[in-house]
């Protein structure tokens, strides 16, 4: 992640990223718009997919948004995908202004309603979107924008609950699971959730990439290491202090703990907080290794249950390009994690997708079955990784390993393991979260 300051942080900091072989960048809602970033980077960019990880909802109206998304697709050759959330009703009614609905079907009418605009700018039609909280029925030439190359513009959704897991199975390309989970949660609440949305449209589980941030405990010293692990526990006690993700918690028989941490946050008793947080606790949501060993341990933990992964760290201008390095080149380490074979057919998918515009790519790319790391050292490239986020987060781009703009899949099944993006927030001070001056 690639925590800004101002617009004037982006070209540098984008470069930087690409450089370094990363592969997208992603931007939060938080103190800053999170689409203008990405139009500048757009400009300084050549492959690194950009996407919102989230833009809120409901403040704008889909046509608002159609709007904006289509000319970021434009800009970037097909790079875009807009990842949305719903937030929570406080902010919704009180830094918004909105009213509150329940959130889970506006948002379903609102992917439908971007979906329907979309289609009538491209096939220069005339729009007509009718449903209980949005009705769209008005365009004319003077103004709808002209067809786009890659029309087909990936929605991810950020979902935590039940319904908006089925949403993201159901009409998504994408969803992005909150960074509070644990491998029972996925299992047993997450996953379930999201395969009976495909199924009631019918897809197959690869055509929606599973994606989420982790908290990983990393460092190049034991100093640096405890560091991260305590900054980790006050991360997972700020989360866990809040009713929305209490089924994380009651997946382990914890439920108990977010009455008791929720009222340790209104009296202001953020250290209380955190030493509320057990060890085992530590163990089950986050994980740790030294970097020699970090991306063993998350293709370890993940295989077969996240698409992509993300770690729960920042990258600013003030990260230094050290430990920037050291963290990539921890992540580019070699998975012990094996696949017996690729699937039939996939050289030859990568092969039209080098030759054909994005949005063939993605097409192949939805039936891609596994993830793998991209290593620009011999010349791999991943597909898109995609991510969501969460709106209470500090104002930030992201940096994620396997973006869009890669040309070509790791053909060594050897290789593959869950596909690394680093997403995170810019409360954490060091990309390898060791920094006390992090904040809640």
């Amino acid at each position: 992640m690639l925590a800004i300051e101002t617009l004037g942080d982006v070209p540098a900091l984008a470069r930087e990223a690409e450089d370094l072989g990363f592969d997208g960048l992603w931007t939060a809602e938080t103190r800053h718009d999170p689409f203008l970033p990405l139009g500048v980077a757009a400009e300084h960019t050549r492959r690194l997919s950009l996407g919102t990880a989230i833009a809120v909802a409901f403040p704008r109206s889909p046509t608002v948004v159609a709007h904006t998304a289509w000319d970021l697709q434009a800009a970037s050759g097909g790079r875009f995908a807009l990842g949305l959330g719903t937030q929570v009703k406080g902010h919704i009614e009180r830094r918004f202004s909105v009213s509150w609905t329940a959130p889970g079907p506006r948002l379903r009418e609102y992917i439908l309603a971007l979906r329907a605009i979309w289609d009538a700018w491209q096939a220069r039609g005339p729009v007509s979107f009718r449903g209980e909280h949005y009705a769209i029925t008005l365009t004319t030439p003077f103004f709808a924008p002209a067809p786009i190359e890659h029309p087909r513009i990936p929605i991810y959704i950020a979902a935590v609950n039940a319904y908006n897991l089925r949403l993201a199975g159901e009409l998504c390309d994408g969803v992005h699971l909150h960074p509070f989970h644990s491998v029972k949660y996925l299992r047993e609440f997450a996953l379930p959730h999201i395969e009976a949305g495909l199924a009631k449209t019918g897809r197959p589980r690869a055509a929606l990439s599973v994606a989420s941030s982790v908290f990983m405990i990393t460092g190049r010293t034991p100093g640096e290491i405890g560091r991260a692990r305590e900054h980790a526990r006050a991360q997972i006690a700020f989360y866990a202090s809040t009713r929305t993700y209490e089924p994380v918690l009651a997946a382990h028989g914890w439920q108990d703990l977010t009455p008791k941490l929720h009222r340790k946050s209104v009296e202001g008793d953020w250290a209380g907080m955190a030493a509320l947080v057990t060890d085992e606790m530590l163990r089950v949501f986050a994980v740790e290794a030294p970097l020699d060993g970090l991306r063993a341990a998350l293709d370890e933990r993940y295989q077969g249950l996240l698409d992509r992964i993300a770690p729960y760290a920042a990258l600013e201008r003030r990260t230094p390009r050290e430990e920037l390095g050291a963290f990539a080149e921890g992540l580019r380490v070699r998975s012990v994690t094996r696949r017996a074979t690729p699937a039939a057919g996939e050289g030859e998918r990568d092969d039209e997708a080098d030759r054909g515009g994005a949005d063939r790519a993605r097409s192949r790319r939805a039936r891609l079955p596994g993830p793998h790391l991209h290593d620009e050292r011999e010349g791999h490239r991943p597909r898109t990784a995609q991510g969501g986020g969460r709106a209470e987060e500090d104002d930030s781009v992201v940096a994620a390993r396997g973006g869009r703009g890669g040309s070509r899949r790791d053909r060594d099944p050897a290789r593959r393991g869950p596909a690394v993006v680093a997403l995170a927030d810019g409360q954490v001070a060091s990309l390898l979260a060791a920094s006390s001056a992090a904040t809640l």
